[in-house]
């Protein structure tokens, strides 16, 4: 996947005088750094649906994995459209980031083997992960893995200067051009 550099803006509205725009690149540093992600998807009945997981950036979207019987697979097979979110739980000190996308599941092997390696690097042995049948293999369990790439993201900079940085990409919505 290429890197897309995005369009970046600083919302004015919710920002402190003086804030400038966090940069792209500032942001996907968070985004590899981030440990713990809240995804958020839809049920088929319209209600929505949040659980924390971790999740691996890599060439250019989040990656998560989950059980193909977990609701929040069974949530993206009737929609895809989902939301990730990750920062520090304080009003006045850190930074949040909020990625929009589509979910897309990856069944490339050679992909998921980097995939994960990745999770093993930055989460330790526990997060150790086979990979065959298009997917992950754990134990007696086995997982999807999804790529979401951003097609909207947005920033929060809490304490002064707070600011809210909006990152928008030239993906439609199910990842492609607009």
């Amino acid at each position: 996947m290429p890197i897309e550099e995005p369009r970046t803006e600083l919302d004015d509205r919710y920002s402190s005088a003086g804030a400038e725009p966090t940069p792209w690149s500032t942001a996907v540093a968070r985004l590899a750094a981030a440990e713990l992600f809240w995804i958020s998807t839809v049920r088929p009945d319209g209600r929505p649906h949040v659980t924390p997981l971790p999740a691996v950036w890599q060439n250019g979207a989040l990656h998560f994995a989950t059980g193909p019987e977990e609701r929040k697979a069974r949530n993206l097979a009737a929609n895809p459209e989902t939301v990730l979110t990750t920062g520090v739980n304080l009003w006045d000190k850190g930074y949040d980031l909020v990625v929009e996308g589509t979910a897309v599941r990856v069944t490339d092997e050679a992909a998921l083997r980097g995939l994960a390696l990745a999770w093993e690097e930055k989460y330790g042995s526990f997060w150790h992960y086979e990979v065959r049948d298009g997917g992950f293999h754990h134990g007696a369990g086995s997982a999807h893995v999804f790529a979401v790439a951003p097609r909207t993201a947005f920033g929060f900079g809490k304490g002064e200067p707070f600011s809210q940085t909006r990152w928008r990409f030239d993906r439609g919505p199910a990842g492609g051009s607009a």
